[in-house]
This record gives C-alpha cells, sequence and structure tokens, in this order.
C-alpha cells in the first residue's frame, strides 16, 4: 500500500511565516514538513511561580528572571577583557546582566528584546546576574514571549531559526496543526481510557500550550506510547514474517546425542540454563519458526546452551551453524565446541575468510551434500558461494557487532532454519524489548558456582606508580595483563591519554623489560588478529589497548585491568572491559583510574559492589540516560526516543508490544480498513527500517 498524503506531510515552506528562504534554515534542523514542526520537541519548560522578580534578585543567589532589554553595551577593563552587558527590566525593577569576554552577543540581542535568563547573582559595582543560559523570548511588539498560563516554552533553536522565529511560527500555526493532528488520530477513546493517556491532538496541544507541568508530563505519556507502539509493530511485522509467515522446522529430538553430551559434561547445569534450554527446545520443537535474542553476562554459558540447541538440529538430520565477528573467536569456538563433542563422534568445521583453499573447499562440499554437522565461521557463513543443503540452526554470537542484514542473512535460506543470537552485553529488560521487539527473549541471569568474581579498585591518578608496580608484580608471576585507554591517538580537542602514546611511554619508560603490545580499532583486521594471537600465545606481557578488546578471545592468564579516565565510560562498557580478566582460576584484578568527581564516584561505586551486568545496566541507563544506547547501525539507524523513557515507561512499553503484535497477528500486513490510518502513520515514521526488514 502506498503512502497517502496528509496535511501534516505539507512542505515547511507552505506554513504561515515560513516561505521558502526560511523553509531551508529550518531544513537544515531537520524540520522539512508540517508534521516536524508539530513533533519539534520543546527542550525546556519554566514555570512562571519560579520566576524570580528582577527586585528579589539577591547577591548569592541563583535565579531565573524574565524581562525586556533597555539598554545595552560592551564595557572594556583594563586587562583588556570586554564584557556585554545589558540592563534588564520587569514588572518589579531593573539589573544588570554581564557577560565577561563574550562582545560578540551585542550583534545577537536587541535593544526591546524579552529574554528568559538563569544564572547567579553577583556584586560588581552592583548586582549583576552572570547568564549561564539565556533565552529570546521575542522582539519588541511581540506580547506572548512563549508564554502560555504560568509556563515559559523553549525550544530548541538554531542561529538561522532562532527562538522567538520558533515561537511566532507556531504562534501562527499551532491551531491549525492540532486539528490535522486530531485526523491522525487512530486509538479509540475507550482504548485510550484502558492505558490512560490522552489524545493526539490535546497531547501535542500539552506539549506547545501547557497550562502547567502536570500537563506537560500528560501529553508526553501519550507521545510516549505513540512513540513506542510504532517502534513495536514495524518489529511485530518482523517478528510474524521470520516466524509464523512461513512454517519452520518442527525438530525431534531423540536424544542420541544430546544425552551423551549432558553425561559427558564435568559440570552440572545451572537453574537459568536449563530453563533457557527448554524455552529453545519448545521453540525449535513446534512448527513456528524459532527467532531468539539469548542474553547473558561473561561467562554464564550461553555456548553450551547454544549447542544443546545446535545437537537438537544435528538429531534432526540437520546442518547447524554458529556465526562470530572475529577469525580468532570462531576458532576458539571451534576449539572449546570440538572438545566437548569429540567423545560423541562429532567433527566441527570450520568457515573463515583465512581458511586453505583445501580446507576450504573440502567444508564447502561436506554443507553441500547435506550432512548433518555443526559449523563455525565469520561473516564467511553468508558468502553466495556457501551451500547450505540441510541448514536448520543458525546461531549468531555477539550479535550487536553484525549488522541487521547480516544478522538476517543465514536465516533466509531455503529451509527456512530457526534462529538463536546471543550477546554478552547485558541491557536491561526494557531496552532489550525496544531494541529487539522482533525477537523472543531469553536471559542467562545465573553465573555457574565456582567462578571467581574480579576485584575491582577504583584509583586517582596520582596513584599510577603504585598501579605500575602492582602490574609489574603480576607480569614477574608470569601472568599478563591489560591497560585500556579511550582515545587512539592525541586529541587537541580533549585532555585525554591515548594508547598510542601511551604504549610509547610504557614500553619504553615505565615496562622497557616487558614485552607490550598495541590493539586498537584502526589497525588493519589481520594486524589486530596477529597482535591478539601473540597475546593469547603469551609472546607479549602487556596490551595496551582500545575498547576494541570489549568483545574477544579468553586469555586465562591475564589477570589485571587497567582502565584510564574510567570517567569516560558507560558502567556496561567498563563490565564488559573487566570481563576480559578472570577468565582463569587465578585472583584477577580491575583497576579503575579515574579523575576525582561525585558523579565518577557514585557511578563506579555501581561496579565495585555488584559484577551483576543486568543490575550494571540498569544503573547505566538511570545515569547515562538511554541516548547512548540508540547510536548509528551499520544499516539505517535506530530511532532516538525522544518522549519515551525506558527507564520509567516500562509499562507503556510492555502494552505497546502487547497491542502491536495482537494487531499484527489479526492483519499481518495491516491493510484492513481499521488499521488504514496506522498504516499510514507507520509509514511516515518507519518507512525505512520496515524497508531494511522487508516489511515495507
Amino acid at each position: 500500500m502506498g503512502q497517502e498524503f496528509s496535511q501534516l506531510d505539507t512542505p515547511i515552506q507552505f506554513l504561515k511565516g515560513v516561505g521558502p528562504r526560511r523553509a531551508q534554515a529550518f531544513g537544515s534542523m531537520g524540520i522539512l514538513t508540517a508534521r516536524d514542526l508539530l513533533y519539534h520537541v520543546p527542550r525546556r519548560y519554566d514555570d512562571a511561580s519560579e520566576i524570580h522578580p528582577v527586585a528579589a534578585a539577591e547577591v548569592g543567589m541563583d535565579v531565573t528572571v524574565v524581562g525586556r532589554v533597555r539598554s545595552k553595551g560592551t564595557v572594556p577593563t583594563r586587562s583588556g577583557l570586554r564584557i556585554f552587558q545589558v540592563v534588564l527590566q520587569d514588572d518589579s525593577g531593573m539589573i544588570t546582566c554581564a557577560w565577561p569576554g563574550q562582545p560578540w552577543l551585542d550583534r545577537r540581542i536587541r535593544k526591546g528584546d524579552l529574554l528568559l535568563m538563569t544564572g547567579p547573582v553577583k556584586f560588581y559595582h552592583g548586582r549583576q546576574i552572570h547568564p549561564r543560559e539565556f533565552i529570546l523570548l521575542g522582539r519588541e511588539g511581540e506580547e506572548d514571549g512563549g508564554r502560555h498560563g504560568t509556563i515559559f516554552v523553549s525550544y530548541p533553536a538554531s542561529e538561522e531559526v532562532p527562538q522567538w522565529i520558533l515561537r511566532r511560527v507556531f504562534a501562527r500555526n499551532l491551531d491549525w496543526l492540532l486539528s490535522q493532528a486530531r485526523g491522525e488520530e487512530y486509538l479509540p477513546e475507550e482504548e485510550r481510557k484502558v492505558l490512560g493517556v490522552s489524545s493526539l491532538d490535546r497531547a501535542l496541544a500539552s506539549l506547545h500550550r501547557p497550562a502547567s507541568l502536570e500537563e506537560v508530563e500528560e501529553g508526553r505519556r501519550r507521545l510516549a506510547f505513540d512513540e513506542l507502539f510504532f517502534l513495536q509493530l514495524v518489529q511485530a511485522q518482523v517478528r510474524y514474517l521470520q516466524t509464523e509467515a512461513q512454517p519452520g522446522i518442527p525438530f525431534l529430538r531423540t536424544n542420541r546425542l544430546i544425552r551423551p553430551l549432558y553425561q559427558s559434561l564435568p559440570f552440572q547445569l545451572t537453574e537459568a540454563q536449563a530453563r533457557v534450554l527448554q524455552e529453545i527446545y519448545a521453540d525449535m520443537a513446534s512448527p513456528r519458526r524459532m527467532n531468539r535474542l539469548l542474553q547473558g553476562d561473561v561467562g554464564s554459558g550461553k555456548t553450551v546452551v547454544a549447542l544443546f540447541a545446535m545437537l537438537l538440529a544435528l538429531e534432526g538430520g540437520y546442518q547447524a551453524a554458529l556465526m562470530a565477528p572475529t577469525e580468532l573467536l570462531a576458532e576458539q569456538h571451534v576449539r572449546r565446541i570440538g572438545e566437548m563433542l569429540d567423545p560423541l563422534g562429532v567433527q566441527v568445521l570450520l568457515l573463515t575468510g583465512s581458511l586453505g583453499a583445501s580446507d576450504r573447499r573440502r567444508t564447502l562440499a561436506t554443507l553441500a551434500e547435506g550432512e548433518a554437522c555443526p559449523v563455525v565461521g565469520t561473516h564467511a557463513l553468508i558468502q553466495d558461494s556457501v551451500d547450505f543443503q540441510r541448514l536448520g540452526l543458525v546461531v549468531v554470537d555477539e550479535q550487536h557487532r553484525f549488522g541487521v542484514r547480516q544478522r538476517m542473512a543465514l536465516g533466509e535460506k531455503e529451509s527456512r532454519p530457526d534462529v538463536l543470537v546471543m550477546s554478552a552485553t547485558p541491557i536491561p529488560r526494557s531496552l532489550a524489548m525496544a531494541l529487539y521487539g522482533d525477537l523472543d527473549l531469553s536471559i542467562l541471569d545465573q553465573m555457574p558456582p565456582g567462578r571467581k568474581p574480579v576485584e575491582t579498585l577504583v584509583k586517582y591518578p596520582r596513584n599510577r606508580k603504585e598501579i605500575y608496580r602492582f602490574l609489574d608484580r603480576e607480569m614477574e608471576n608470569g601472568r599478563q595483563a591489560y591497560v585500556v585507554y579511550p582515545l587512539v591517538e592525541d586529541s587537541e580537542k580533549v585532555d585525554l591519554r591515548s594508547a598510542s602514546e601511551e604504549h610509547r611511554r610504557l614500553s619504553e619508560e615505565v615496562f622497557p623489560h616487558r614485552r607490550v603490545g598495541l590493539l586498537h580499532g584502526q589497525l588493519r583486521a589481520e594486524e589486530k588478529d596477529s597482535v591478539m594471537r601473540a597475546f593469547l600465545a603469551r609472546e607479549l606481557d602487556l596490551l595496551v589497548a582500545t575498547t576494541v578488546i570489549e568483545v574477544g578471545i579468553d586469555v586465562s592468564n591475564a589477570t589485571v585491568m587497567v582502565i584510564e579516565h574510567a570517567e569516560r565510560f558507560g558502567l556496561s562498557q567498563l563490565h564488559q572491559l573487566r570481563g576480559r580478566v578472570g577468565r582463569g582460576g587465578a585472583k584477577s584484578t580491575c583497576i579503575l583510574v579515574s579523575e576525582p568527581g561525585e558523579l565518577a564516584r557514585e557511578r563506579l561505586a555501581v561496579l565495585k559492589r555488584t559484577s551483576d551486568g543486568f543490575e550494571i545496566a540498569q544503573a547505566d541507563l538511570e545515569i547515562r540516560g538511554q541516548g547512548d544506547f540508540f547510536g548509528p547501525q551499520q544499516h539505517g539507524r535506530d530511532p532516538i526516543l525522544r518522549f519515551a523513557d525506558l527507564s520509567r515507561d516500562e509499562d507503556l512499553l510492555r502494552q505497546a508490544q502487547t497491542r502491536a503484535r495482537d494487531r499484527v497477528a489479526r492483519d499481518p500486513a495491516l491493510e484492513s480498513p481499521e488499521n488504514h490510518k496506522v498504516r499510514h502513520l507507520l509509514e511516515a515514521r518507519h518507512g525505512e527500517k520496515m524497508r531494511l526488514f522487508g516489511v515495507g
């Protein structure tokens, strides 16, 4: 179904007060249509009841004031510093506002401008406000100034489209925009009551013309639900296409391989592993195709679970493929899986880009003949030359290292294999639902008994000599260590140590008697591979690296991880890096080197307190927010949630997912008359994403 035209799709230039010339400036802000303007989210709301009268602003206070510019000018000082000053007046009186060293503001602020200012009141030849921030509410003659009731609304603006222009355009067009939004309401009144959300036009009015801050929150919740619902709707369609549209393979369990493996394991499966295996086996036994995400912390036993799933495919006479992001990781999987399957007489095949020609031919021939076997490989598995005759199960390891199309490629084989994707990067359940709503979710939330926790220490930069002595003692005892930096090269923009420069310093000045390697993302793939192999073979004592080692192979002899500028990393990333040590039986230590600071101390205390990746991820979400989780992907871009807050809107997310899946179950292509409007809105929001997933 093609996308129909809505009045909200009208180009921005045709709105009152815009025109072709100003439309270009709006376009540079991403505002191309009337809809874009309507959904241009205010960046702050100021309650007039908290606005200080100018006369009440006393030295030492931090105030927010609103007033007109009565005079302005630039004042030179003896030191040569130029101070821009204005005299601001409201109904209570006048006060000076000063910007030391910012004379250029004289070009931006005019006499008669209505300004909202926030900052401390200081004494310098009288009371002065030194604004941290100011907002131009309107030019002289603009009466409203963006105030609705007791609330001042401020928008993200630009030099070409300042705040007062945005306000004027909204003032002239908002009634019409809201009337058009009324026609795009897709939730019946009864459903809105159940959800506890307002109508669409009322929510948008609350965003732009709130009578109170409570009304802003009421509008936000409705718009947050819409955002989550349409995101889940795309994923529900993908989920239907992957699992329901055509039948999968109903695997029959014989225990010919599963029972011998279980009996030969030198350890017991954890309760979490047993529970997750039941979920996976139930999927694989049904004619419905499996499309499941397995999340588990480093060391929680995901590979063993995946192996049991692969054996179920083999018992049914099918092939099973495990795709890893690097050759080294693929080889490690082959060694580990091979050791476990050797007593069963099952050989594991390897397929990577650097595999020798004769070995490659043998592997391709085995797969083309349809022999029931497990194969482990890299991107080489999804090349056109690889012909799987009876592919029954695809396992994708460290799935976030692959693009969307790469992740889906093996699952698109004619045999319609079941798909299990694995991630060792724990994320909160709400975030997993938002990012991977097309997948069913299994979580390994239990660690095998006996695994020693990594001791985590927080140190200041002044403690480096002590840290280096500790590192040297560990290396003297035959152990290996990592030192991680946030940058590859030195930068003039930030005062941070870099891996390249510190590698030189550590190898020449601090540890000249040790073998020190360097690993970062700008090295060629073969260079990275060579360095990691040398570290694995104990040909290096110390590895200086960036976060490229966040997901890597197991080096059981590495017992120390030092992370410089730890305050610059997210908690989940620090936890992933910490997981590179403690892989063997020896006591291991992670040292977080951080500048002093209350926020850094609060964040890093979480890592000291717990080794539970899911608890850490939840804390990361609450402290840092969700923005970092919605970054650029290899194909397209995950939508940034502008209204929904996953740390407090999980109830909305669950309802959005349930309703999206129910709607798609009843009408997979959303072609019925009742879904006509929903389909149009979905294409308007996520057309590119739908085409990427093959549901557009």
